[in-house]
């Protein structure tokens, strides 16, 4: 896919059209790491947390609860 660089304010970018956006699966808002590699080859990769933020929770607490005695024990 071919792309231009475009002036955006002082700064320039790169525009992510609905084709570039549903083929990566970036949203607007999500956060990305970009690695600029030898000879300017330009990585960018999504970050996605690999347990939903509520599983997570749930799992946590879950572990707590299990646990109880022994974190009073190693507080």
């Amino acid at each position: 896919m071919l792309k231009t660089i475009t002036k955006i304010g002082n700064s320039q970018g790169l525009i992510f059209d609905a084709a570039l956006r549903e083929l990566s699966g970036l949203q607007p808002g999500d956060q990305v790491n970009v690695t600029v590699h030898e000879g300017g080859a330009i990585v960018i990769t999504p970050l996605r947390a690999v347990v939903p933020a509520d599983e997570a929770r749930k799992s946590a607490k879950a572990l707590i609860q299990r646990n109880r005695r022994l974190f009073k024990r190693l507080a």
